[in-house]
């Protein structure tokens, strides 16, 4: 079916006319792809002038029709989020038919106004960045476990923070990493503040809102670092943006997430459950799905208290190659009592390609050949309460 949709979006790109970059392909790249496709971002290649895209015609033709590219995963029918990274099918076809027709530059003048970007960030200019006291030596071979490394933060009081962002000193060697606040006294990583992989977005905060960093807290950098073949070295810097005016809400980051599971091996469709329970009245203002290679589709639903459920988000192709995290439009209110029930399945079966070995039984772990599931969420209070206000009984921590 893919196939013959595809092939009926290709012959009506055919027929669709004379397009050309300036007019209609720039626009189209400047909204959804240049976030990414530009000089020291993620992406492979540069996309933000005919020079740099003629060459790629084909294969961006080809990337848009199989719906490869912008990668967005969520189903459409559940939920609307405001960034939406899928294309319509008026821009498919229009960058369909440009290829067809030739990939025509034409005139310059009918180019849009060149959009901005701050050199280096995604975020505002930071306020304070703060970067590895030392460069991590990343061998040319072998598998390393994930580093923790601690950076010194110096917070000489309590801090709001409305904008983050993990900037990776060597892409190249880096599958992901996490940014944790880790309080004064505390052990372990701490509070989730930012992550940097293929596909998240930095933190950015509305007005009145922002994550809190006591005073006193250190920055602890969760690395996965993956050799290439060439010895290297990596590292990395975190940027902060301060709040600039009155915080009403204290953003954090929960999960619906369970590590009780044993994926049979070559069970191409396993099943796996988790939930989370609402001690107080909250705002989700994102959703983050995480599983690894044998991931293969993944779903959030709110079970309130009046008995009704919803389905907030479904991703039913999930990819390990895309850490996707969705922000909904109109956010969702969730009443002291309601339940985040999440739903994963796992192809453990020959069948699927990213599989690192059908034969083995799979249980969570850190590596990408073990497994996960983590339903991740970031919530919005009330900043004057404490976070113990929103949690269930069983999961209220000694301190905040």
């Amino acid at each position: 079916m893919r196939q013959l949709a595809a092939l009926s979006l290709l012959t009506a790109g055919a027929a669709f006319g004379a397009v050309t970059y300036s007019k209609d392909v720039a626009p189209i790249l400047q909204k959804n792809c240049e976030g990414c496709h530009r000089s020291g971002e993620a992406a492979p290649m540069s996309l933000r002038n005919y020079k740099e895209v003629r060459p790629y015609a084909a294969a961006i033709k080809e990337a848009v029709l199989l719906k490869k590219m912008p990668p967005w995963l969520a189903d459409p029918h559940y939920g609307h989020f405001s960034n939406d990274r899928s294309l319509s099918e008026q821009d498919i076809k229009t960058l369909a038919a440009w290829a067809d027709s030739g990939a025509k530059e034409g005139d310059p003048a009918e180019l849009p106004k060149p959009k901005e970007f701050l050199t280096g960030w995604n975020i505002q200019k930071p306020d304070l960045q703060i970067q590895m006291a030392e460069e991590f030596h990343v061998p040319a071979k072998g598998t390393l476990d994930y580093q923790y490394i601690t950076i010194k933060g110096n917070f000489e009081k309590d801090t709001w923070v409305s904008q983050a962002e993990v900037r990776p000193g060597n892409r190249s060697v880096i599958h992901h990493v996490i940014a944790f606040v880790r309080g004064p006294g505390e052990k372990g990583t701490g509070e989730y503040l930012v992550g940097y992989a293929p596909g998240e977005t930095p933190l950015m905060l509305a007005t009145g809102r922002a994550k809190l960093i006591r005073a006193g807290s250190d920055i602890v950098l969760q690395v996965h670092y993956t050799a290439n073949g060439k010895e290297t070295t990596d590292r990395s810097t975190v940027g902060f943006v301060f709040a600039k005016g009155p915080v009403n809400e204290r953003v954090y980051t929960l999960a619906a997430t369970t590590a009780r599971f044993a994926i049979p091996a070559g069970d191409p469709n396993y099943k796996v459950d988790s939930a989370f329970e609402f001690g107080g009245d909250a705002t989700i203002v994102s959703l983050h799905p995480h599983m690894h290679l044998r991931g293969k589709d993944f779903e959030y639903r709110a079970v309130y208290p009046t008995g009704e459920t919803e389905t907030l988000l479904s991703v039913p192709n999930y990819s390990f190659a895309w850490q996707l995290v969705y922000y909904p439009v109109k956010e969702l209110s969730m009443p002291k009592g309601t339940k985040i029930e999440c739903t994963a399945h796992y192809d453990n079966s020959p069948n699927n390609p990213n599989n690192p070995d059908p034969t083995k039984i799979v249980k969570y772990g850190d590596q990408s050949w073990d497994e996960m599931m983590f339903g991740f969420f970031d919530v919005a209070f009330d900043a004057k309460l404490p976070l113990t206000s929103i949690l269930p009984e069983r999961r209220k921590p000694s301190a905040e």
